[in-house]
């Protein structure tokens, strides 16, 4: 019986040191969903709601709102309420405040900046109007004088000469030359001439220096590198093509 009651005292000691279980029915968090609601609600309708710009205090610190002689009864709140006639002289008094002589623009989404029309940097060049009260016959006729007076035409001069010994003028053999690429016109002996023209070529940069260098060492008509096999008169595949439709056209 002892044990029975002891243990009944410690399940109901073990019970009470137990944390609580949240009720789920409360909702986001720990505060009740209801009101959670409502503090939503009032949120929006306060976003919502109308905001009054009221003008920036004086430089003494009273509203601009309270001008001596207007007539405007000032509210518990501190604003001031009054009819047309303080309203353009709260303006007036905003105006000679800033200094800039312009009204405040409204900065709101709906109302967009306002076109500025004779804004002095834009060109007027395409106003007829405008620029016939500027110009007239006689002072383009002085204009273009003073624009001919300034015409200098600069004459071409012939190219320097290069000093020394330049080497071959491949130009100048392509354009002396008339036969096509592969087409023999010179003897060529040895063998194997393929792989000592693959291996010849090969030390070149381009077809243009090995054609210099092919004329340079005897060619065309001796081919003592091995950059011609074919005898046609052209190194290492180089074409005289370009430089003849250059001349032709």
């Amino acid at each position: 019986m002892n044990r029975i009651a002891i243990s009944a005292l410690v399940l109901a000691a073990l019970s009470a040191c137990a944390p609580a279980v949240p009720d789920s029915a409360a909702g986001v968090g720990f505060d009740d969903y209801t009101e959670y609601l409502n503090r939503r609600a009032a949120r929006d309708a306060a976003l919502e709601a109308q905001v009054t710009v009221r003008p920036p205090p004086s430089q003494d610190g009273a509203p601009l709102s309270a001008i001596p002689g207007d007539g405007a009864a000032a509210s518990a709140d501190g604003a001031a309420e009054s009819g047309p006639s303080s309203i353009e002289q709260i303006a007036s008094a905003a105006l000679s405040e800033t200094g800039s002589g312009q009204a405040p623009l409204d900065a709101s989404p709906s109302n967009p900046p306002p076109l500025q029309l004779d804004n002095p940097g834009l060109s007027d060049e395409n106003d007829f109007d405008a620029v016939s009260g500027r110009r007239g016959i006689e002072s383009d006729a002085e204009r273009l004088a003073r624009a001919q007076a300034q015409y200098q035409v600069i004459r071409p001069t012939p190219l320097p000469e290069r000093e020394g010994d330049n080497g071959p003028n491949i130009v100048q053999y392509a354009l002396q030359s008339a036969n096509p690429v592969g087409q023999r016109i010179y003897r060529r002996t040895g063998l194997n001439q393929a792989q000592r023209q693959q291996r010849a070529c090969g030390q070149f940069a381009s077809p243009d220096l090995a054609q210099v260098e092919f004329l340079r060492r005897g060619g065309p008509e001796r081919d003592r590198l091995g950059l011609d096999p074919d005898g046609d008169g052209y190194a290492c595949d180089w074409n005289p093509a370009p430089f003849r439709r250059a001349v032709q056209g």
